[in-house]
C-alpha cells in the first residue's frame, strides 16, 4: 500500500499519473480516452464544477452514515464499481482484483461481458453484491447461456447496456495502432511494438497472466471463448433494442438495470420495459461525442421516471464531492469507472483500495463540512445548480 499512500497519492489524479507511468501508451489511452474530440469526456467532469455547495455551519456531525440500498441490497458506500472491459490488460486478474477490493469496502462490483476472467471466479472473489453487465455478443443463444450462468453463479442483478449499437471512434486507439497490434501481422504490428517494450514490468506481468486473453463469458458455438478481436465490429452485429428487453427479462427473472439512458423518452421506455433501475450514462464519453454531461441530464430523467425506478449516474466522477453532488440532485447512488481503474492500473488491489478510500474520505469530509450526517439526508437544498435545466424538446407545429 505504501506505493499509493499519502503523500505520494492524495487524490484520483495522482493514481492516474502512476497508471500512465506503468502502462504502455495504448493501454493507458484505452482507459483515459473518449470518442472523437472528447468534448463529452471533458464535460462529464466540468459539469460538477457548475454545482456548488450550500453548507449548514455550526452543526455537530461526529459521524456520517454512507450506507445506501440499491435494488434492495445494502451497501456501505454510495458508489459501486462500474463495469470496465478488458481489465486484465491493466493488471493481472484485474476483474477479480477489483471485485475483491469492492467487497472488502462493502460495496458492489459490476462485471463487464468483455471480462478476461470467468464470472464464477469473480463471484467467488467477493461476498458482496456483484452485477453482470450484458452485451449480446455472439447473438441471443450465447447471451442466454451467459444469463443462465450468471443466475446459477449468484449474480444479484443484470445490467443491460443500450448505448453501443457501434463502438465510438476512439481516436487515441487509432493513433496507437490498437487494430494493428491485434492483427498479429508482424509488419503491421512493428511500428507500434516499442510502446509495449518501453514498459517491461507491465509486459512481464501481462505475459505471466497469459498474454492477450479471450472473453471466457462469451462462449461461441464451435469456437469456445470469444477471441480478443475487433470488439467494435462484434458490438455492431449484436446491438440491444427495446424488444430484446422482453426475452432478457424472462430469462433473467431478477432485477434489471438499464444503463445508457440519456433522455426522458428513453427513461420512460426503460421503465415500460421492466427495468428496476436505470443508469444515466453516456458511456464515459466513449460513444457519441457532443452529448451533454450526465449530471446535466439527471434532473430530466428523474422527472420522467417520477420515482417508479431507482436512478443511478456515472460519468466524470473523480472526487467524493462529485458523488455528494449527484446524490443531492437525486441519484440513488453512482457508478465509478476510471477512478478505480486508474488505481487498478497503478498498483492492482492496493490501488483500487486506495481509490475507494480516497472517495470515501472525501465523502465523509464533505458531509461534515455541509453539516449533514447521512447521505440519505442529502437533497437539492445543499447545492446551487448553475447550469440551465434541460427541457424536453418541443414538438414541431402541425
Amino acid at each position: 500500500m505504501s506505493r499509493v499512500a499519502a503523500p505520494r497519492v492524495v487524490n484520483i489524479a495522482d493514481l492516474r499519473t502512476l497508471a500512465k507511468r506503468r502502462l504502455p501508451r495504448g493501454v493507458f489511452d484505452y482507459i483515459d480516452g473518449g470518442a472523437d474530440g472528447e468534448a463529452t469526456l471533458r464535460e462529464n467532469s466540468r459539469a460538477f464544477e457548475q454545482v456548488t455547495f450550500r453548507p449548514r455551519s455550526a452543526v455537530a456531525t461526529t459521524s456520517c452514515d454512507l450506507g445506501v440500498r440499491v435494488l434492495g441490497l445494502p451497501l456501505q458506500l454510495p458508489f459501486l464499481l462500474a463495469p470496465v472491459g478488458s481489465s486484465r490488460l491493466f493488471y493481472p486478474r484485474g476483474e477479480e482484483v477489483a471485485a475483491r477490493a469492492a467487497g472488502d469496502a462493502g460495496t458492489a462490483y459490476a462485471l463487464s461481458t468483455l471480462s478476461g476472467c470467468l464470472m464464477e471466479d469473480v463471484r467467488a472473489a467477493t461476498s458482496r453484491p456483484v452485477f453482470y453487465q450484458l452485451y449480446l455478443l455472439g447473438g441471443r443463444d450465447v447471451a442466454l447461456a451467459a444469463i443462465a450462468r450468471a443466475r446459477a453463479t449468484g449474480f444479484n442483478a443484470l445490467v443491460v447496456t443500450i448505448d453501443t449499437p457501434v463502438a465510438g471512434l476512439r481516436e487515441r486507439d487509432v493513433r496507437n495502432g490498437i487494430r494493428e497490434l491485434l492483427s498479429f501481422d508482424p509488419l503491421a504490428m512493428a511500428p507500434f511494438l516499442p510502446q509495449l517494450l518501453r514498459r517491461p514490468r507491465w509486459l512481464a506481468g501481462f505475459l505471466r497472466d497469459g498474454g492477450l486473453m479471450k472473453f471466457p463469458n462469451v462462449v461461441l458455438p464451435d469456437i469456445g471463448p470469444m477471441p480478443y478481436t475487433d470488439v467494435g465490429a462484434a458490438l455492431e452485429q449484436s446491438m440491444v433494442s427495446w424488444p430484446d428487453l422482453r426475452w432478457i427479462r424472462e430469462a433473467w427473472q431478477g432485477p434489471i438495470v438499464v444503463k445508457g439512458v440519456h433522455t426522458s423518452d428513453d427513461a420512460r421506455r426503460a421503465v415500460d420495459a421492466g427495468a428496476q433501475a436505470i443508469v444515466v450514462s453516456n458511456h464515459g464519453g466513449r460513444q457519441l461525442d457532443g452529448v451533454p454531461a450526465t449530471l446535466r441530464m439527471l434532473p430530466e430523467v428523474l422527472d420522467a421516471v417520477d420515482g417508479r425506478v431507482e436512478v443511478l449516474l456515472d460519468g466524470g466522477i473523480r472526487r467524493g464531492g462529485d458523488v455528494v453532488k449527484a446524490l443531492c440532485l437525486g441519484a440513488r447512488a453512482v457508478l465509478v469507472g476510471r477512478a478505480y481503474v486508474y488505481g487498478l492500473a497503478a498498483a492492482g488491489g492496493a490501488g483500487v483500495t486506495r481509490a475507494i478510500e480516497i472517495l470515501r474520505s472525501d465523502i465523509v469530509r464533505t458531509l461534515k463540512l455541509l453539516g449533514c450526517s447521512s447521505v440519505a439526508a442529502l437533497d437539492r437544498s445543499y447545492v446551487n445548480v448553475e447550469f440551465a435545466p434541460t427541457r424536453e424538446p418541443v414538438p414541431p407545429p402541425t
